[in-house]
């Protein structure tokens, strides 16, 4: 199939790689111009290692229109920040019978991006994931590195009628590694990332500060690893309260790293004896906290508001991280003010995450 990847950072980059590696077409869209740049040099190939290893020649789109001309399927592969920008970029062009995959979705950005067809009289299946395929680091324009294809991952569909199309599209290009989950705000509140990276980040910051080298697992101790846990009871309160079955933190890591059973901090330091790092940020400019707060802890403080949910750690958490931060992390999430979720209520918000926005 003809695939258009939405992105060329580490996930990106990993994606076209594993779609090449299976035989299909990936063209690269970068949205900022710059992440194709180096693919565009004559002679250039990308080349990947890891799980799979090998080079490739991803097609490259200098225009969004171009990337989704003629595409069986369409994946945003960036982070939460940068999706309003890339969907209000790609609605104008996606077709009827066109599939989305966001890879991975956040603050129930599906919804927006239905929102924007429906203005256009467009239907398409909005497939979602709760985190994403691959883990990957981005070495270069030209290289990529894919850590882990994930053997189990969620995956919901807007509008839910359309959820056996795609799931089917999904398994064809990755395999059969998907369950199906409830709705997309299923698969919005099941990424572990926003409660996993600000506790890490929060109780780490002066390691990040300093820009010293440290490897993440080896440093989610007992007590780092009970305020991620504090958070995580919180999340878990709020997916109850719409009556969601979400898995929690540590059978995610279970699920992902293929550890048994045990408590948090105990899985951290298998996984740090197993494997070692992945190193945590030593930048303050890092996505732990410019995506992961805004799109994941600010969306639910937001959220709980619609179903009267007390989510106290998430709101110290945002304040604290925030003045650390020097920003104001509940300004950062651009997708709130769109979806209005304090004016839709409970009840309008589960039609909308069944139905989508109707054209």
């Amino acid at each position: 199939m003809r695939i258009a990847i939405l992105g060329t950072g580490g996930i990106g980059l990993a994606t076209a790689a594993w779609l090449s590696h299976y035989g299909h077409e990936p063209v690269l869209w970068s949205p900022s111009g710059n992440g194709t740049r180096e693919l565009a040099v004559p002679g250039s190939q990308l080349h990947y290692s890891g799980v799979i290893e090998g080079k490739c020649n991803p097609s490259l789109a200098d225009h969004i229109s171009e990337a989704l001309a003629g595409t069986d399927a369409v994946i945003i592969a960036a982070p939460g920040n940068a999706h309003r920008h890339i969907m209000r970029a790609m609605a104008p062009h996606l077709l009827d019978g066109q599939t989305v995959i966001i890879n991975s979705v956040c603050s129930l950005s599906a919804l927006y991006l239905s929102k924007l067809l429906a203005e256009r009289g467009v239907r398409a299946a909005i497939a979602t994931w709760g985190t994403t395929v691959l883990t990957a680091r981005r070495i270069s324009g030209t290289e990529v590195k894919i850590m882990t294809a994930r053997s189990s991952l969620h995956v919901a569909t807007l509008p839910v009628s359309k959820k056996d199309e795609g799931l089917k599209i999904c398994q064809s290009l990755f395999g059969d590694r998907f369950a199906e989950q409830t709705n997309v705000l299923a698969t919005s509140l099941i990424n572990i990332n926003p409660i996993a990276h600000l506790g890490l980040a929060l109780c780490n910051v002066t390691r990040i500060e300093r820009q010293e080298s440290w490897p993440q697992y080896h440093y989610m101790t007992e007590g780092v690893s009970r305020l991620i846990m504090g958070l995580e009871q919180e999340r878990l309160a709020l997916a109850k309260a719409f009556g969601l079955e979400i898995h929690g933190i540590e059978e995610h890591f279970q699920r992902s790293f293929d550890v048994p059973p045990m408590p948090l901090k105990d899985i951290a330091a298998t996984l740090h004896a197993k494997r070692g790092g992945p190193p945590g940020p030593t930048s303050m400019d890092t996505r732990y906290i410019t995506e992961d707060a805004p799109f994941g802890l600010v969306f639910c403080e937001a959220l709980a508001k619609t179903v009267d949910v007390d989510v106290p750690l998430h709101s110290s958490a945002i304040n604290l991280a925030s003045l650390i931060w020097g920003i104001n992390l509940r300004a950062q999430n651009d997708l709130l003010g769109e979806l209005t979720l304090e004016k839709l209520g409970k009840d309008k918000l589960q039609e909308f995450i069944l139905d989508g926005w109707q054209p």
